[in-house]
């Protein structure tokens, strides 16, 4: 078993079996995970921010640190492995609120708006989610079983 660790503004895709993709410290961010069972591939994102438009330059050098920018990159990057849409489980973590319960830019929130948009747009369901909240979470994809597991400070689930 190989662990492939997906750093914040990042995405790694894999056709290996055994691969588990972790991420750390969600906060507001997303992780975005991807599953193909026929294939047993994975892949997974970890963004930061909606919207490439506000920073472009930085879009363009760091296209995972946007969902508008990162989340078809991780798609096309899953066709390329010879994934078929139609197979896809899409599972997603995150957006949490952790500055204050009044967070002002609502950057969470935003997060998880623009992705089920996009998703909608797409023609593509989310299966399960953990998001929201006001607490850190670690997302693990398992590329055998296409099992997400979701870590908090005090617990850990299936999702």
């Amino acid at each position: 078993m190989t662990q492939l660790t997906i750093d914040i503004a990042d995405m790694k895709v894999s056709r290996e079996p055994g691969d588990v993709l972790v991420t750390y410290a969600l906060g507001s961010c997303i992780a975005l995970m991807v599953h193909d069972p026929v294939l047993k591939a994975g892949g997974m994102i970890h963004y930061m921010l909606p919207q490439g438009s506000t920073a472009p330059d930085k879009a363009k050098v760091r296209p995972y640190m946007f969902a508008d920018t990162g989340i078809p990159l991780l798609f096309h990057a899953m066709y390329d492995l010879g994934c078929n849409k139609q197979n896809l489980v899409v599972k997603v973590a995150g957006g949490a609120a952790l500055m204050t319960t009044t967070d002002l830019f609502e950057i969470g929130k935003r997060n998880h708006l623009i992705l089920r948009k996009m998703l909608w747009k797409a023609g593509v369901a989310i299966k399960a989610e953990d998001v929201g909240g006001t607490t850190f979470r670690t997302a693990k994809l398992f590329n055998a079983t296409g099992r997400v597991t979701i870590k908090n400070e005090t617990s850990e689930h299936e999702l």
